[in-house]
């Protein structure tokens, strides 16, 4: 069974793999200008996606880190 994030991460992994490509397949200057068209706007797409990912996980940090910085503030009282 997959959780969410772990579906999240590994389409991002995919997200980014993919974008790999496309970058190398522009950098390799063999697309005609279409192509390259093509190839660009599917690549802006994806890079949107992973920025949309990066920025719920850099959220959900901020999120964590600051109920952790809350719990270490709370007195500690001992329960007799």
């Amino acid at each position: 069974m997959t959780t969410d994030n772990q579906t999240a991460v590994a389409s991002f992994e995919q997200a980014l793999s993919e974008l790999e490509a496309l970058v190398n397949s522009l950098e390799s200057g063999d697309l005609s200008l279409e192509a390259s068209l093509a190839v660009f706007e599917r690549g802006i797409g994806l890079a949107r996606t992973c920025q949309q990912t990066l920025d719920q996980a850099e959220q959900r940090v901020r999120i964590l880190t600051a109920k952790s910085a809350e719990a270490e503030l709370e007195p500690f009282t001992q329960h007799d």
